[in-house]
């Protein structure tokens, strides 16, 4: 199962629908995919319309080791899409992991009996630097970087890079960033915004533009898919499916290469 967790260290960057759409595509390719709702804002699992009963569990307890892993995944209305879906119960987890001793692991070990049930994973990681954030990472074998196209969508990078190059350094994350995805980049007519334009300039000065994917623009499309639960090819907008297109061909070369790793 190759893992990938959709990482920014702010609200609003685009995490939750980065997660969602990716995921569908991916499904739509007959790939059987499991969506993991890791942050307690427990957008992703809105998304997908999976509403959450009390005596059902959650992230929450399949982290925690109260249930097995495969209590806590569910059906979707979607072919091929699985989702383990959290609440707003997730936040009491990190004295949870701070404690455990193992946190930055621990949703790798727990994912680790139905990774060759799945050919994809893709986490919706929580927009701040805690502990459950961590062991997001810590799952991962590559990471997606939605930011959005604005100053604080800039600083959010700095600070995730940040975190990552400390992480690197504990090996606490040893993958790959497979490019960073601008998100809610503005244009006006056949012009991009003069901020967006700097800021994803000051994005590629960073990372270096390899790094750049194709932009996710800012369009009330994208909302009215994820309200309808279509992607929106479905809803008649294919052009706006790019920059997925070309994420997921990055997603299923490095799937392979791992494979291909792990077999030599």
């Amino acid at each position: 199962m190759f893992t990938a967790a959709c990482e920014s260290l702010a609200g609003g960057q685009g995490k939750s629908t980065v997660a969602l759409l990716t995921a569908r595509l991916l499904a739509q390719q007959n790939y059987p995919v499991l969506l993991v709702d890791a942050d307690p804002q427990s957008s992703l699992t809105t998304f997908v319309g999976h509403k959450v009963e009390k005596s059902h569990p959650t992230l929450l307890e399949v982290l925690k080791g109260e249930v097995d892993v495969t209590d806590g995944i569910y059906v979707t209305e979607f072919s091929n899409l699985f989702l383990i879906p959290s609440d707003g119960g997730l936040d009491s987890v990190q004295d949870f992991l701070s404690g455990s001793g193992c946190g930055a692991y621990l949703l790798r070990q727990q994912l680790e009996p139905i990774s060759r049930t799945f050919k994809f994973c893709i986490i919706d990681s929580p927009p701040q630097r805690s502990q459950l954030c961590l062991t997001t990472i810590g799952a991962s074998n590559a990471l997606i970087l939605p930011m959005e196209a604005t100053i604080k969508g800039f600083s959010s990078l700095v600070r995730t890079m940040e975190l990552l190059e400390i992480l690197k350094k504990t090996r606490v994350f040893n993958g790959e960033i497979l490019g960073v995805l601008p998100f809610r980049d503005k244009w006006v007519g056949h012009n991009r915004t003069k901020q967006s334009r700097r800021t994803i300039e000051a994005m590629a000065e960073l990372m270096g533009q390899e790094m750049i994917l194709p932009s996710i623009r800012e369009s009330e499309q994208f909302k009215e898919a994820i309200n309808q639960k279509l992607t929106p090819h479905e809803l008649g907008y294919a052009e706006l499916e790019y920059p997925f297109e070309i994420l997921i061909e990055k997603m299923t070369q490095q799937a392979l290469v791992e494979k291909a790793e792990l077999v030599g």
